[in-house]
């Protein structure tokens, strides 16, 4: 059995014990400092400083493990720019409208929808004005690849190294790295060839074991049913036979655990690492015709598709019908090109134009003038002073 001699805190009740054979004091708070110093309690950086890495040309100032990389900008794009590429052929516009009869199925079926509203208004009312209010909504996307970089480490398991001056290191844009999908968020880790290099682990100094930081090296805990005063209820503690403490269960009393970086190996991998980031850039413009109707609503309808071109990069609209709509589509591309193309490369570009229809119906029912909208392709209905509601409740 386990002895020890019971220690006494000014507090009142025992708080741990001396073990001689350990001479490490238990006493006041369990996760006291241990016998190991506190730069190998796995507190380090994962990854050696950037100060003993290689200086690779191209790749100079990037940082280690940091996760946010150096933005790479690519070199100049050899294209032409927004605005001079040839424009696409004049299109003639026709702008569709719904008929009245449309107007009036939707709004039977919006009432018969409704578990509060009588369908009768929506049957017997009878149009006094019919207002076609169409809008459009512009919608430009960008799709861009970025490319950032940083040192990377990984435990070494005695794998071939590509080490640095074995060949030419490419530049970062040289790197030929596939498209997965046009127009789709996406992201790629690309090892560096030739920028491999072995360095002795930082977290545990090369030891593979760093500071448990459940005991802090201590290899013994307070007791968790006696909360160490190795008594339990007048009665000497079973689990801890009185001493207060017991050994640690997460290095099993060593006071010392794997290296959670280099998982025990002492040394890592050093290389380089490009992160390409492929994103889809969307701006949208929707033109407000001061209808009165809740604009916010056209987020939730789908309209018809009067216009669609993908380019390179897209030239911007001149004879659309809807003066709001070229200058969206100009006043789009040119923050496009200038939020973009210094730091990413534009890959492509597509701009679509639709007709959102939206109508304003006001009819009298009962001798009371009413109104509502039917807007988006769906036919939905808009109406904020429907003349036969009712109250009900869910039991």
């Amino acid at each position: 059995m386990a002895t020890g001699s019971p220690l006494r805190n000014s507090m009142g009740p025992n708080y741990g014990s001396t073990n001689p054979l350990l001479g490490a004091d238990f006493s006041g708070d369990p996760g006291a400092s241990g016998p190991y110093p506190p730069s190998i309690s796995g507190n380090a950086a994962s990854a050696p400083p950037s100060y003993l890495m290689d200086n690779v040309t191209g790749y100079e100032g990037i940082a280690t493990g940091s996760g946010g990389g150096k933005c790479l900008p690519p070199p100049p794009y050899p294209g032409s720019g927004p605005g001079k590429a040839a424009p696409p052929p004049e299109v003639h516009w026709s702008i569709p409208s719904i008929t009245e009869d449309t107007a009036k199925q939707a709004f039977i079926q919006f009432a018969e929808s409704k578990c509060c509203y009588r369908s009768t208004p929506a049957k017997e009312m009878v149009f006094r004005d019919f207002q076609p209010l169409s809008t459009y909504r512009y919608r430009l996307e960008t799709f861009t690849e970025s490319r950032s970089s940083e040192w990377n480490s990984v435990p070494y398991n005695g794998e071939v190294i590509d080490a640095y001056g074995s060949g030419p290191v490419p530049l970062p844009w040289d790197i030929p790295v596939p498209v997965p999908a046009m127009f789709r968020d996406a992201n790629k880790l690309i090892k560096v060839p030739h920028t491999s290099s072995l360095k002795p682990c930082q977290s545990c100094f090369g030891t593979g074991q760093i500071l448990c930081k459940k005991c802090n090296g201590a290899c013994r805990i307070v007791c968790w049913v006696c909360s160490g005063s190795g008594n339990r209820i007048n009665e000497r503690c079973s689990h801890c036979h009185g001493i207060g403490n017991e050994s640690c269960p997460t290095c099993n009393g060593r006071g010392r655990t794997t290296c959670t970086v280099c998982k025990g190996k002492r040394q890592l991998l050093c290389y380089i690492e490009v992160k390409v980031t492929w994103k889809n850039n969307i701006h949208e413009f929707v033109a407000d015709k001061n209808s009165g109707f809740p604009t916010e609503l056209f987020k939730k309808v789908t309209g018809q598709q009067l216009f669609a071109d993908e380019q390179l990069m897209v030239y911007p609209l001149m004879t659309f019908p809807e003066p709001s709509i070229n200058q969206a589509s100009q006043n789009a591309i040119q923050q496009h090109h200038a939020q973009f193309a210094s730091a990413s490369r534009i890959v492509r570009q597509r701009h679509t134009v639709e007709l959102i229809p939206l109508t304003k119906v006001e009819y009298s029912w009962k001798d009371k003038r009413h109104s509502y909208f039917v807007y988006g392709v769906e036919n939905q209905v808009f109406t904020d002073d429907y003349p036969a509601k009712c109250c009900c409740s869910v039991m």
